[in-house]
């Protein structure tokens, strides 16, 4: 039984193709930026402001998460962080001393009532229960900095399995949210031919390019694009062959998956844009933090830009034609709007990658604007690049 699959193409356009003399040169002559234009030039547009205040965002939001690896490599005690709407990064702690480290450094401290360690506890907790039975109409449950609980969303929990995990989740009282009336949710691909990558008769996105130790190169991607290791084409040219996905339908999955790109082919290193803001070049895989500014790109959606909401999310998918649900776990979560088609497009904030969509709610559907609301679930890059032991390839 297969999900229907909302696959898209997405990565660069052209990103099976090797980089050119004249886009080389062009990311040369931006290597002098801080940013790629065509990220400053995307945010300012989603934020309504000027290029120079884009600009001035990113910094400042780089700038705070520098002080807090600094601060968590010189020993003070922290307990998860965010960005608040302001643009502030608070930070969770304990005690006089640890609170005027984080001041000192220019961020926030706060006093959290339970803090990232005791919610992680919790989500574990739910995941087990979730792993030993899939609790259908559940459809995400995360840890929530800002409101400092488990969030767990909510679309039609009236089966056995559903309220058995709701039951245990208010079981922990104020550290949990529920949220009712939510969407089901569903891998986003779609059965089209002729799309960026296609294989046995479905379609999905270029991910990341990266090798391993020897050199060989990879394509790394959302799972459920190569859940069955097929041969991977692009406008009808072989280019890759899947290699390992951790995602099945039915079973409790993770949302990644490699496939061995053919000696002759190549994975560009930037993400483009669909005509929105050129392209942006990809130099590095650092992971942005909660509330932190970012953009996707995907054959449906194009190019829509939001915030991360949150990491480490659990989120059970529908299968459109009504067979098993599958739980996935480890996803990002984001403000990003997608739309079926838009699988396994990637994610990019500031000029670092930072993940791949794997899905989001099936009928929602986006504005056409860059900044579309609406909200989409992405396999971290960090993770799976971890998982496999690969090197990101870079600008």
């Amino acid at each position: 039984m297969r999900i229907s699959r909302n696959i898209l193409a997405a990565t660069a356009v052209g990103a099976l193709l090797a980089v050119t003399a004249a886009s080389g040169a062009q990311a040369a002559g931006q290597s002098a930026d801080r940013y790629d234009p065509a990220m400053v030039e995307a945010l300012a547009t989603t934020l309504g402001v000027s290029e120079q205040a884009a600009t001035a965002r990113l910094d400042r939001q780089a700038t705070q998460q520098d002080r807090l690896a600094a601060l968590d490599k010189s020993g003070v005690p922290t307990d998860g962080a965010f960005f608040d709407k302001a643009g502030t990064l608070v930070v969770n702690t304990t005690g006089a001393q640890a609170e005027r480290r984080i001041e000192e450094a220019g961020l926030t401290p706060r006093a959290a009532g339970h803090g990232q360690s005791a919610l992680d506890r919790i989500k574990a907790e739910l995941d087990a229960k979730a792993l030993r039975q899939a609790p259908a109409g559940v459809t995400a449950w995360s840890v929530d900095l800002a409101s400092d609980t488990v969030t767990v969303e909510v679309d039609n929990a009236t089966g056995a399995a559903a309220k058995s995990f709701l039951k245990a989740a208010r079981a922990h009282g104020d550290a949990v949210r529920v949220v009712e009336n939510q969407q089901q949710l569903s891998t986003q691909a779609v059965v089209s031919p002729g799309d960026e990558m296609s294989f046995n008769g479905y379609v999905c996105s270029v991910g990341y390019g990266a090798q391993d130790s020897s050199g060989k190169q990879y394509l790394v991607t959302a799972g459920h694009c190569i859940e069955d290791l097929p041969v991977l084409s692009y406008k009808g040219t072989r280019f890759a062959q899947g290699t390992d996905s951790r995602f099945a339908v039915g079973s409790n999955s993770v949302d990644m998956g490699i496939a061995a790109v053919d000696s002759g082919s190549s994975l560009a290193t930037q993400v483009g844009t669909y005509g929105s803001a050129g392209t942006v070049a990809v130099q590095g895989s650092t992971r942005a933090a909660a509330g932190a500014d970012l953009c996707k790109s995907g054959r449906t959606t194009f190019w829509t830009c939001g915030k991360v909401n949150s990491y480490n999310v659990t989120v059970t998918y529908s299968d459109a034609s009504g067979g098993p649900d599958t739980v996935v776990t480890g996803l990002g979560s984001s403000s990003v709007c997608t739309e079926g088609g838009d699988s396994g497009g990637a994610y990019i904030s500031g000029n670092q990658a930072q993940g791949m969509t794997s899905g989001g709610p099936s009928a929602q559907r986006c504005s056409g604007s860059v900044n579309s609301p609406g909200s989409s679930y992405f396999q971290p890059l960090d993770d799976a690049l971890s998982h496999y032991r690969l090197t990101l390839n870079t600008n």
